[in-house]
């Protein structure tokens, strides 16, 4: 923990990248790249107790993203902070503390558990690992149990995941992920495998604990409904860079960037004007083995023009707003 003097951020990148190697002997006959840029050239800073949502379609980058940020991937170029400190460079006792103040809720709550470990071995587990002693474990695990929200936790200690539903199992997800006490936490589409009618119990509870805790938070979806309820910022990806970030509402009531003005028209939103369509983009997103040059979302832009074949465009300040465009708001 930092004290008095500790910065305000806790999150920095810094022209990160997470280029994967996925070649084979048939992409290379068809003259495909070898590598999928998952996140190129991300630059961002959240500051302590932020809410941040990165939002995007399937393949655009925030999941890996998310995971570089709790060391589940390591960048392969550029730089990715955490209290000031390289998160790649970390070994160690220091290594071991990251791994305390920092947790990844996983998306499907079936497959981030153990089916055969009890709930109450999967909630000790991380204790273990932690070098908690072990007669704090059954108190830590029951106020873990607690602060999710379910009730009389005494009696989900000995069922195995089998035997809890969807939104039961991903409560126990988020109190292995919490009972460490982390100060940032990456949710990964953590109600997106949930039935619509438990989805709204989990995202208040998120939000609860979030409030209650303090916590600095990612929320990765590809639903702006649902980062609107849970995030005060909105990041938006397009393969692998940010298309915009700024303030959540600001986005959802006047979005900047062609691509973001695409996903808020795609959800019907009360009191928001859209009584000004956007013009239409491409339909298809490209292969993320061979992105197009320049602007990455160029072969969909309903602005495209020349120089956003040859120039990156790099985020430029619009108002409340961070815009990766040549061309929006003129």
């Amino acid at each position: 923990m930092g004290g008095d003097g500790m910065s305000d951020s806790l999150i920095e990148m810094t022209n990160a990248q997470l280029h994967y190697k996925v070649g084979n002997s048939i992409s290379a006959m068809m003259g495909l790249p070898s590598t999928v840029k998952a996140v190129d050239g991300v630059s961002l800073t959240l500051k302590r107790g932020e809410s941040v949502g990165l939002l995007g379609e399937s393949g655009c980058g925030k999941t890996s993203m998310g995971r570089v940020l709790v060391r589940l991937e390591q960048v392969t170029g550029g730089s990715a902070r955490f209290d000031g400190k390289e998160i790649g460079q970390m070994k160690g006792a220091e290594l071991q503390a990251f791994r305390s103040r920092s947790q990844m809720i996983f998306q499907n709550p079936f497959d981030a558990v153990n089916p055969r470990y009890s709930i109450r071995r999967t909630l000790e587990e991380p204790l273990s690992n932690a070098g908690i002693k072990r007669g704090e474990w059954h108190d830590r695990v029951i106020a873990a149990l607690e602060l999710v929200g379910l009730g009389d936790p005494e009696q989900f200690l000995e069922r195995f995941p089998h035997q809890l539903s969807g939104g039961q199992l991903q409560r126990v997800v988020m109190a292995r992920a919490l009972i460490l006490e982390p100060e940032f936490v990456v949710a990964d589409e953590p109600v997106s495998m949930l039935d619509v009618s438990v989805r709204a119990g989990v995202l208040n509870v998120f939000r609860d604990v979030r409030d209650r805790l303090g916590l600095t938070a990612i929320y990765i979806s590809h639903d702006l409904a649902l980062v609107r309820y849970v995030c005060e910022r909105t990041i938006v990806m397009y393969l692998g860079r940010i298309m915009e970030d700024g303030p959540t509402e600001d986005i959802v009531h006047a979005p900047l960037h062609p691509y973001t003005q695409a996903l808020v028209a795609a959800v019907p939103t009360p009191h928001v004007d859209q009584s000004h369509a956007p013009l239409p983009i491409g339909a298809g997103a490209p292969d993320p083995r061979n992105p197009p040059s320049g602007c990455v979302f160029r072969d969909r832009c309903p602005l495209v023009q020349d120089r956003c074949a040859s120039d990156i465009p790099q985020p430029r300040k619009i108002g409340t707003r961070l815009v990766a465009c040549h061309f929006a708001g003129s």
